[in-house]
Parts: structure tokens; sequence; C-alpha cells
């Protein structure tokens, strides 16, 4: 099974560290994550954008894990965050947490989440 970056030189490059798009190769399973949002199995809500970012993607790679999955077989993000936020903190804890690899990625601006307190919530779809 190969996952494959698909940016073709036809389009203007990716603006950050992404993939305009990911081909799955032969592919035998398929994960689809909620929203991750920054709850840390404590429960607690770091006050910051960072610590925040930090949780959330370590929320997304204990769901792969238990999926039998690596960061390397995320094909396709969405982040979404509120306003006002400094999105290369956003995007560090991603590339971060991705180690280098890159996938499809989206980034919305969304008016508030389902909480007051968060900030930033990604979901993921993974494929091996």
């Amino acid at each position: 099974m190969a996952n494959v970056r698909i940016d073709p030189d036809g389009i203007s490059p990716p603006v950050a560290r992404f993939a305009h798009g990911v081909l799955a190769v032969d592919a035998e399973r398929i994960l689809h994550t909620s929203g991750m949002v920054p709850v840390a199995p404590d429960g607690t809500v770091p006050g910051d954008l960072a610590g925040q970012a930090e949780v959330v993607w370590a929320n997304v790679l204990s769901v792969l894990e238990e999926a039998g999955m690596v960061a390397a077989d995320v094909v396709s993000m969405t982040t979404y965050v509120v306003p006002g936020q400094d999105l290369a903190v956003v995007m560090a804890a991603r590339d971060r947490a991705l180690g280098g690899h890159l996938a499809a990625s989206t980034l919305v601006v969304v008016p508030e989440l389902a909480q007051p307190a968060w900030l930033v919530e990604v979901s993921v779809v993974a494929v091996a």
C-alpha cells in the first residue's frame, strides 16, 4: 500500500507544509477521526494555543496508534482555529507531530469551537 503525494506542476505549490492531494493505492484500512480537541487525559485544557495544539496532536497520535497506524498514514487533515490565533504555532505543532510527513490539509478559522476555552481542533483521515 502506498500513499502518494499529488502536487501537479500546473498549479501553484502549496502555501505551507502540506500536499495538494494524497492518492491511496491498494488501501486496506481507512480511519476517520472525530475532531480531536485540546483536552488532556487528566481532563485539563492548556490555557495557551501552543499547549492546546500539542494536546490535540498527542490525541491524534494516540488514536492512530490504537488503530495500528502511524503519522505517515495520515492522508488528510482539517484544522479549526478560533480568530486571533498565531497560525504558525498551530502549524509547528502539526509539523512536529507528523515528523516531516506531508498530507492534504485544510485550515479553517471558525468563530468558536464547542467549548469556549478551546482554541484549536483537528480531524484526520489515515489510510494504511
